[in-house]
């Protein structure tokens, strides 16, 4: 088994931080944070996954009234009941429920209703990944999840009104090159529509390091498996750790007015880090060397004859589709402040009237209603409502890849 401190190697070889980067922020708003949080009826989608699970933490630094939590993944909402109730210096409400629930059925309407009013609604529920957006079926799944069910759960809240509605966004929403990013970009222009109606942000942030289903998160999988380790040499990203993903997303939920997107000022060149470099690190942290292989093969079966010095691992140039080298947080054009908070800037941007922003969406549901669709199609007409939106097309995908 791996004998690893993850939260320690986040600091120490990840992010180099030994003390949370928003902390100062966090500390200056406790008053306000607190007076918006307790005794406060809270619901949470999508909270059994890594970001979401971290602002629930957050949140319970404070003492809500009330806590539903919304997914599908019901597994994920299991180990997320005994992460809560394992740790000290929660404030667990008495009303802490937790409901395997997609939250585009009729079934998450009719308890939204029933159980409510909600004073603070979050939104995690998305799809995350650049790889999954290989084909029309994947991508079609995607926008659906990351968009029209969202566009519901808006309409929902604006007969509905929370006092404070947060919808996690991605850096990859800032000139974005991949289907995912243009997704979370749309959904950031319907949010922005109906921020008049109540009070709603988002944040667009860094690779959460060691989250389900990332690269990292894979590497403790692959050591169990006695499998070898493979990414690219030529990706950089931003990282903050799990908690720290939850307490941006708890920031912009209360901070700011409505509409505002949230990122964090890390500076481009000094808080990017290489995912090839982490490897190595990761490699090293358990006390081996890396076994540089030339291809997968090669490192599968080097694999296949462990020693006690060595671990087999590929690293290779990203050629798949939807990738960039590095990441941003917002664009030239975009009206930012960088000097209201410590730790995060500000994205106000342009209002987009409600009517316009669905009625772009009704055009891209007619799309799906097609029987032969395919990915150009789709990316075509994604271009239409984002006419900056600049798809990198290779042909591969990363299920293409280890």
């Amino acid at each position: 088994m791996i004998n690893l401190n993850i939260p320690n190697f986040i600091n120490q070889n990840i992010t180099y931080r030994n003390e949370s980067f928003f902390k100062k922020d966090l500390l200056a708003n406790q008053r306000k944070l607190s007076q918006a949080i307790d005794g406060k009826n809270v619901m949470v989608i999508g909270g059994a996954g890594t970001i979401g699970s971290s602002y629930i933490m957050a949140m319970l630094k404070f003492k809500p009234a009330k806590l539903f939590v919304v997914d599908i993944n019901e597994n994920g909402l299991t180990e997320l009941v005994r992460d809560i109730r394992s740790s000290k210096g929660l404030n667990i409400p008495n009303e802490f429920i937790t409901y395997p629930i997609n939250f585009g059925d009729k079934v998450f309407e009719k308890l939204f209703l029933n159980e409510g009013p909600w004073h603070i609604v979050a939104n995690f529920a998305a799809h995350k990944h650049v790889r999954s957006e290989k084909d029309e079926y994947s991508i079609e799944a995607m926008i659906e999840n990351n968009l029209f069910k969202a566009e519901k759960l808006l309409a929902l809240l604006a007969n509905n009104k929370p006092e404070h509605f947060f919808c996690v966004s991605t850096d990859k929403a800032a000139n974005p090159v991949n289907i995912m990013g243009a997704s979370k970009k749309l959904m950031e222009n319907m949010i922005i529509a109906y921020s008049e109606s109540f009070k709603i942000n988002t944040a667009r942030f860094a690779n959460v390091a060691f989250s389900n289903g990332s690269l990292l998160a894979g590497y403790i999988e692959r050591v169990m498996k006695n499998q070898p380790l493979s990414c690219p040499s030529d990706i950089r990203r931003f990282f903050v750790s799990p908690e720290e993903s939850g307490q941006i997303c708890l920031l912009s939920t209360f901070l700011g007015k409505s509409g505002q997107i949230f990122f964090p000022k890390f500076d481009f060149e000094n808080d990017q880090t290489f995912f090839k470099d982490i490897t190595i690190r990761f490699i090293e942290a358990m006390g081996l060397k890396p076994a540089i292989c030339s291809t997968e093969d090669e490192a599968i079966e080097r694999s296949l004859k462990p020693d006690s010095k060595t671990w087999p691992v590929y690293f290779f140039e990203s050629n798949t589709s939807g990738e960039k080298a590095y990441e941003e947080f917002y664009t030239d054009d975009e009206n930012k402040d960088l000097n209201i908070f410590e730790s995060l800037g500000v994205i106000t941007p342009e209002k987009h009237g409600l009517n316009k922003t669905t009625n772009s969406i009704s055009e891209l549901k007619k799309i799906f209603e097609q029987k032969n669709l395919n990915k150009v199609e789709i990316v075509s007409e994604i271009k239409k409502l984002l006419p900056g939106f600049d798809h990198i097309e290779t042909g591969k995908s990363l299920d293409q890849r280890m």
